[in-house]
């Protein structure tokens, strides 16, 4: 079994000591072009030479959850695409929601503010039912967040392209559930794949549709959101402010308006790391599984772009 590891600004070694201690007898090397070919490859953001000099390729497994970028690549016809189901991830992104929440509806962004100025004074306590929180896409990721959300008693709805059912949790799917999803939702968390159909989903029109108000986390891709159409609706008064991890641009370039914005929280891509041990074992068992001709979780259909 030969396996080929080609991963953008990631350290190899540790990598390729991980997967031959958990595939013992498997010849496993970092690709170089004109490298031999290989049976699978892990990856992540690899060039179009590589694919195109690994035609024979079983299986690439990326090794985050997010394959849009991968799936923008000319693929052979019969590789199978395998993301990570989870590895560490979820409870990452779990924390970081409940944390982007609870201090948005707590208002300890205020209370930070005011304590640095050497104020000491007190908020009016808000109510949790009028801060509903929505989550869009209901996939391992999503549902993880809105389970803990749920845990500190908040309304949760949750958005997919197909109907789910989650206990403690309101569900709507399709686009003839959208608007009446974004209509009950004052905190609006964005869980969902990059697809051309999701693409700028994060617009002027949806935004208005939230509860006055509302507040935006967004923990998925930055070209989900219309950076100018979120401004616009915070100078407005509609949308109170924001969460932000993901931008179209990375890194956020200097000058860009939400540098600073006193009603908008970044960090810089960080909800969610790959967990290296977690993702080795998870990906050397489905290698594994592949070999003995089994079925793996976390194939993409290609067509629905996750």
């Amino acid at each position: 079994m030969k396996i080929t590891f080609c991963c953008t600004d990631t350290k190899a070694e540790p990598w390729l000591q991980g997967l031959a201690a958990a595939l013992p007898g498997a010849d496993i090397t970092v690709w170089q072009p004109g490298a031999p070919q290989a049976d699978y490859a892990v990856v992540w953001a690899p060039p179009q030479q590589f694919i195109d000099e690994q035609p024979a390729l079983r299986a690439l497994f990326n090794i985050g959850a997010g394959v849009d970028a991968l799936l923008k690549l000319r693929l052979p016809p019969f590789v199978r695409v395998v993301r990570l189901d989870d590895a560490g991830m979820a409870v990452q992104m779990a924390e970081y929601v409940c944390h982007a929440v609870i201090r948005h509806f707590r208002e300890f962004d205020q209370y930070e503010a005011a304590m640095q100025a050497g104020q000491w004074s007190y908020r009016k306590p808000r109510l949790r039912q009028d801060f509903p929180v929505g989550v869009m896409g209901l996939g391992v990721l999503g549902e993880r967040v809105a389970r803990a959300v749920a845990q500190f008693d908040f309304p949760v709805l949750g958005w997919s392209r197909s109907p789910k059912q989650m206990a403690g949790v309101r569900c709507f799917s399709g686009q003839e559930g959208f608007n009446e999803f974004l209509a009950a939702t004052r905190v609006l968390v964005n869980l969902l794949p990059l697809t051309p159909e999701t693409q700028g989903i994060m617009n002027r029109d949806t935004l208005a549709r939230l509860l006055p108000g509302a507040y935006v986390i967004n923990v998925a891709r930055g070209a989900h959101l219309v950076e100018e159409d979120l401004l616009a609706l915070i100078d407005a008064g509609h949308v109170a402010g924001a969460t932000l991890d993901v931008f179209l641009t990375e890194p956020l370039p200097a000058g860009h308006p939400f540098w600073g914005h006193p009603k908008i929280t970044l960090t810089p891509h960080t909800s969610a790391r790959t967990l290296r041990d977690e993702s080795i074992a998870q990906i050397a068992g489905k290698i594994a599984a592949l070999a003995r001709g089994e079925a793996v979780a976390g194939v993409v259909d290609a067509g629905r772009g996750y």
